[in-house]
């Protein structure tokens, strides 16, 4: 809205019973601006009609743009809600976080899960250095299909204590039917979802982690 000097000063006197609490001009505020600025008008010299068109014009401009803003506003959040429940459609499938890497520190203990799709007659988990030798073997047992946690102490096969560094996890075992499968881990199956302030978490093995972690669902 253009603002002259009968503005300017109609203004001072809107604003003259104290400060604007919301410290902006709102679409009301100003058609009370432009209301006083009627009413305080010198008779002598009256507000041009045009200009009055005009700011009512910018008024209504104003209000559009503020419905249009509110709308959009109302479809973002609704469209961001139905995402979110929309993911529970992937409840029952395997999510793939992208790695299966461990971080191991010298002198702890490394537990780590690792997801069966088939019941395991007998198997080993491997684990391996970033150059692919491996480091450990780990028994698997005899188990229904699941996820299972394990724990290395840290020793490799000649029974040392590893460095500290990134090491790689993965399975190969035989199933019930007698084939050959493998695994690794970071692929288990969602089992939950949960939506907590405005985030999306999943549940996979034991713990929740963000949906935008996971880098593939199948």
């Amino acid at each position: 809205m253009a603002i002259n000097a009968t503005t300017s000063s109609t203004l001072a006197a809107v604003t003259a019973g104290g400060t604007n609490p919301k410290s902006k001009l709102g679409k009301d505020d100003f058609m009370k601006l432009l209301m006083v600025q009627l009413q305080y008008q010198d008779p002598t010299k009256p507000t041009d009609t045009q200009a009055i068109l005009t700011q009512t014009s910018q008024l209504a401009s104003l209000e559009s743009s503020n419905n249009t803003n509110a709308a959009l506003e109302k479809l973002s959040k609704s469209l961001s809600t139905s995402q979110q429940f929309s993911t529970i459609a992937a409840i029952g499938k395997t999510a793939d976080l992208g790695s299966d890497a461990i971080s191991y520190n010298k002198g702890t203990d490394s537990k780590f899960e690792v997801y069966f799709p088939k019941a395991v007659d007998n198997g080993t988990i491997s684990i391996t250095d970033v150059n692919g030798n491996t480091v450990k073997t780990l028994d698997v047992g005899t188990n229904p299909a699941g996820v299972y946690q394990f724990k290395w102490d840290g020793k490799n096969s000649s029974g040392q204590q590893a460095n500290s560094a990134v090491y790689h996890v993965n399975a190969k075992y035989t199933d019930s039917d007698g084939n050959a499968q493998q695994t690794r881990l970071g692929a288990y199956p969602i089992e939950a979802v949960r939506f907590d302030k405005g985030d999306t978490l999943v549940k996979v093995g034991s713990s929740y982690v963000p949906l935008k972690n996971i880098k593939e669902v199948y």
